[in-house]
């Protein structure tokens, strides 16, 4: 499955005609691994998050060098629980493995929400379903193409 969400992602961004480099490279399960592995800062990495309310997944995406504020999500979600979800739950609902999950809730059919600070870098990467590909691309193509739910959701580490 997670092959078939690499090629869902390279095909929906080909489909957008959005300019997008793969990036093959050794397993990276965290985003400092990833960083130095795509040799770019870690500033413009994409963090996505699976975390779970009372009764609905959320994916939270961040700059992955910030933390998910989970008060600020608790707010925006008007919930007084919130958690991470857990291996198990998360393979189950995108036959993922933590930290090959990629910013694009739609191709998951999770409601997904972006940090602002998200695109105050030039570009964003990501791995693409896939702890071995990620995809490096212009911030604006990334959110002209998915137009996605912004809001301030993260905190420094």
């Amino acid at each position: 499955m997670t092959n078939s969400i690499f090629n869902q992602i390279v095909q929906f961004l080909k489909n957008k005609q959005v300019p997008f480099t793969i990036k093959e490279h050794a397993p990276t399960p965290t985003s400092q691994d990833s960083a130095r592995e795509r040799n770019e800062s870690i500033n413009i990495g994409a963090k996505a998050l699976l975390v779970k309310t009372k009764h609905q997944f959320h994916l939270c995406v961040i700059p992955a060098n910030l933390k998910l504020d989970t008060k600020k999500v608790k707010k925006l979600l008007k919930s007084n629980k919130l958690r991470f979800a857990t291996k198990e739950e998360l393979f189950d609902l995108t036959g993922l493995k933590p930290g090959s999950v990629p910013p694009f809730g739609h191709i998951l059919g999770i409601d997904m929400i972006i940090d602002q600070k998200q695109f105050l870098e030039k570009k964003i990467a990501f791995n693409a379903g896939s702890l071995t590909k990620s995809i490096i691309m212009k911030s604006q193509d990334f959110k002209q193409a998915i137009e996605p739910k912004i809001e301030d959701i993260s905190q420094d580490i």
